[in-house]
């Protein structure tokens, strides 16, 4: 499998998010994570289409953006508009999930659904062989820095066996708690792509972090 690492700019200091990019691109980040929060499905707000813009300024690198939204088709436009790469939603808020991927894909973006940590894997039995991005939460959405839910390993393993089942070659993401001591699990429980925020942005040389998280991954034989 490929490691990917996506730094969260929700844990970056956005008063100087040209050099939150930087940092990014500077240590090999595979993609950069952007959380999406409307203060209704989750008990934050953060950003819309003008961030998103600004950032797609800023970088080539693909934007995984996040929507913890309710009713999240209603921006799907603008989203892809303003340049995100890939959009992943929420099952909790998509009753008509399979007609939400599709949309997203038609507008040319990947399509991801992501899993509170109370969801079942099983949700997304059905829609497994469309998913280009399949994220699992490993913390409650809504705040950067929390820690780690140790039964999200199993979690994740039967995430890649459903996967697998559908011969799907989405990407296994994870986000929620992700550094130097839970990465490695992480990856040998078949997740392949690590949402990092605090624990790249709050260390003291934040470009040798997404460095040492992608190597922890590698030393793993």
């Amino acid at each position: 499998m490929t490691v990917r690492i996506a730094p969260s700019l929700l844990s970056a200091d956005w008063a100087r998010l040209a050099e939150a990019v930087a940092i990014c691109e500077a240590g090999g980040a595979d993609w950069i994570h952007l959380d999406v929060m409307d203060g209704c499905f989750v008990p934050n707000l953060t950003f819309g289409a003008r961030f998103i813009e600004t950032v797609r300024s800023l970088t080539d690198l693909p934007l995984d953006v996040h929507m913890m939204v309710v009713e999240p088709e209603k921006y799907f436009e603008d989203f892809a508009r303003a340049g995100a790469t890939g959009l992943s939603i929420h099952v909790e808020t998509a009753p008509h999930l399979h007609r939400q991927l599709s949309r997203i894909k038609e507008l040319g973006c990947k399509a991801g659904a992501v899993i509170n940590p109370a969801t079942p894997v099983e949700a997304l039995r059905e829609v497994a062989a469309d998913l280009d991005v399949l994220l699992v939460m490993s913390v409650n959405p809504g705040f950067g820095g929390q820690q780690f839910i140790a039964h999200s390993l199993d979690k994740v393993s039967r995430a890649r066996a459903m996967l697998a089942a559908a011969r799907s070659p989405a990407a296994l993401e994870i986000d929620g708690g992700i550094s130097r001591e839970t990465i490695t699990a992480c990856w040998r429980s078949g997740a392949d792509t690590f949402v990092a925020g605090h624990a790249v942005f709050a260390a003291r040389d934040p470009v040798a972090e997404i460095r040492a998280l992608r190597d922890l991954c590698r030393a793993v034989v």
